[in-house]
């Protein structure tokens, strides 16, 4: 592991972090590329008034104390984890850092998402065509919903719409989250739609098309494609910066992050380079880092949203795909895709704390409860 910088560590420790076959993924494990060459545009001068916005608007504002609501009160703190290759879950006891139980979900199971509402858990299993109902009070499965394709499950941030990402039809189904009865099936052109976020309105989406290296803007009302933009690569993960302003997405071909603007016709304003594979994104707890896993290096990077610049890598070992924060922001979480196991790192010194064993392929683990007034989904993003 290379040792964070005395300066760097400090900062932290103030401040707080039909599409190709999946298989075209996993081959991508033993891979060996050059890292693609860093491009940086600096971003244009803050007015006051843009400065003021900054500080009215913080989209995790909700998400940036270790406060629970009190709709999960009560809850047992527990780790769960999808494994794609057994299409089981496992379930981690966070204290004690040891599995406490595993049990069948279905087909290719990719992600566990939080409904928007905070009452249930939902396994996505792409391949077996069902997302399977995790009672969280419990920790055991109430039910099946059958739905087609979902690899990703997302909520529209007023709650009204769960988005199910069927990636090999190369669509979005808008459906209702109570009833799950199609609204709207919305076809994406490219190839691999994976990964999406909102914007602060929520109004529109930014999704990901991992196999043709672009992405696609999306209007959730009128549920229409309105803007598409090609950026390389393979673009993975999407997240909001915390004031509104930019989304930051994870391209696991160009081996960094783009900070793709919010406008009609998203466009990159800025790309960072973070080490090989970068494909998961997390924000920290107080909202002011980014943390994003390097699959094919073994790292975690940690951005600055502030500064627009990665501040630490930390050298965890295994192969880091997705990620979730503590409550207490103190440990971060992360799913190794090809290691069939789950690292817990210390996110003050960047350290490993625990490698915990697993089923094979573990991919979009969550940890439940969190802090926060609602789930848009993937596998636990909280405003």
């Amino acid at each position: 592991m290379r040792a964070v910088g005395t300066v760097v560590a400090l900062a932290l420790l103030l401040a707080g972090g039909a599409s190709l076959p999946r298989q075209a993924e996993d081959a991508t494990a033993g891979a060996t590329s050059s890292l693609a060459a860093a491009t940086t545009i600096a971003p244009p001068a803050e007015s006051s008034a843009s400065r003021r916005a900054e500080r009215e608007v913080n989209v995790y504002a909700n998400a940036a104390s270790a406060e629970l609501s009190k709709k999960v009160a009560g809850v047992r703190h527990l780790v769960y984890v999808p494994e794609t290759e057994t299409g089981w879950v496992s379930v981690i006891d966070p204290r004690r850092l040891v599995v406490v139980r595993r049990f069948p979900a279905g087909l290719l199971s990719h992600h566990v998402t939080p409904a928007w509402d905070l009452e249930d858990l939902y396994v996505n299993n792409t391949a077996g065509n069902t997302l399977t109902v995790i009672d969280p009070r419990r920790g055991t499965t109430r039910r099946t919903i059958r739905v087609e394709d979902p690899y990703n499950l997302y909520f529209t941030p007023d709650g009204r719409k769960a988005i199910v990402v069927a990636e090999r039809y190369r669509r979005l189904d808008f459906r209702n989250p109570h009833s799950w009865r199609l609204i709207k099936s919305v076809s994406i052109p490219g190839r691999g739609v994976d990964h999406l976020d909102f914007t602060a309105d929520g109004r529109y989406l930014l999704a990901s098309n991992e196999w043709s290296g672009d992405v696609v803007r999306v209007d959730t009302w009128a549920m229409r494609v309105v803007a598409r933009t090609y950026v390389g690569g393979l673009p993975v993960d999407v997240k909001l910066s915390p004031d509104g302003s930019v989304f930051y997405v994870a391209n696991q071909g160009r081996h960094g992050v783009s900070l793709m603007s919010t406008g009609r016709r998203p466009r990159e304003l800025a790309f960072l380079r973070t080490a090989a594979g970068a494909h998961g994104l997390c924000v920290s707890r107080d909202g002011g880092f980014l943390y994003v896993s390097n699959r094919l290096a073994g790292s975690i990077s940690v951005i600055s949203f502030a500064r627009r610049r990665v501040v630490a890598t930390w050298r965890v070992g295994g192969s880091p795909d997705m990620l979730q924060v503590s409550p207490d922001g103190r440990r971060l979480w992360a799913s190794n895709r090809y290691h069939s196991s789950v690292s817990v790192v210390d996110t003050r010194t960047g350290r490993l704390v625990r490698s915990i064993r697993v089923g094979g392929g573990p991919h979009g683990l969550t940890y439940f409860p969190q802090p926060g007034r609602y789930s848009v989904g993937h596998n636990g993003v909280w405003r």
